[in-house]
């Protein structure tokens, strides 16, 4: 398959599923391993590209953003808040990310890992709709410091592929009396600077790979993220709002089932 072609898949793979509880690394392993591809450059590729879903989110909440932006060197107390909620949420991943990156990419990139991580998480999703506490807490952006920590514990477990990172800050935040739709919007935000350092932190230890050839491709898969990943952003709210995390729950559960039949029958 021509490099362009499989960057255009996996970039709708990413921005489809980046911002849904189904795991958007696991899907891209799969993918990656269904087309055949090498572990490297397309490992690299598959984290490098998530940055183009995340900036979606900037270009959606830009307005919001930007606000917030601006209110802090004013010491507004609103702007501050939001933002240390945020960096306090992104914090222990920042840590566990650190100490395991590589450890991440070499042993928990495996496709029977990804499969099982994605059953399991679909079956917890299913519990939670049906007996998460009552919802306490309707704004994404007024979270204490102990709501935000507790997310940001959850999202620790999404270094295993297939857990799905939105998925265990969506479930942290349930689990605290988060309403759906603003722990699905908290989850759009802490997603900001968790990518961008896994980005730049991928970018840096395989600088050696970001050649003439391999940087064009990269582009491809960018761009295609991020335009999929507007598409998701901008609907998936009222889609939570209807539906509630039911869908999503079983999508996983028959990606997860049928990853394993594909892997113990020796397809892939």
């Amino acid at each position: 398959m021509a490099d362009w072609l499989a960057a255009i898949i996996l970039g709708l793979v990413e921005g489809l599923t980046e911002f849904i509880p189904v795991s958007s690394t696991g899907h891209l392993l799969l993918t990656k391993e269904v087309l055949g591809l090498a572990d490297e450059p397309w490992n690299t590729f598959i984290v490098m590209i998530q940055l183009g879903a995340i900036l979606a989110v900037v270009a959606l909440y830009f307005a919001r953003l930007w606000k917030v932006l601006m209110g802090l060197p004013g010491k507004d107390p609103a702007a501050r808040r939001f933002t240390l909620s945020v960096l306090l949420a992104f914090l222990p991943s920042a840590v566990i990310g650190l100490l395991f990156h590589d450890f991440i990419k070499t042993v928990l990139f495996n496709p029977t890992i990804v499969c099982i991580s994605l059953v399991i998480g679909g079956f917890a999703l299913i519990a939670l709709e049906r007996w998460a506490p009552k919802p306490r807490i309707e704004d994404a952006m007024t979270f204490d410091w102990k709501t935000s920590l507790g997310i940001g514990l959850w999202q620790c477990l999404s270094i295993i592929p297939g857990v799905s990172r939105s998925g265990a800050t969506i479930v942290g935040g349930l689990l605290q009396g988060v309403d759906k739709k603003a722990a699905a919007e908290f989850s759009f935000f802490l997603a900001i600077p968790t990518m961008v350092g896994a980005f730049v932190l991928d970018f840096w230890e395989s600088r050696d790979l970001m050649t003439a050839e391999f940087l064009p491709v990269l582009a491809i898969g960018f761009v295609v993220s991020f335009v999929s990943g507007l598409v998701i952003v901008k609907t998936l709210i009222d889609f939570v709002g209807k539906h509630g995390f039911a869908p999503f729950a079983w999508w996983r559960i028959v990606v997860g089932t049928a990853g394993l039949a594909l892997i113990w029958g020796g397809v892939v």
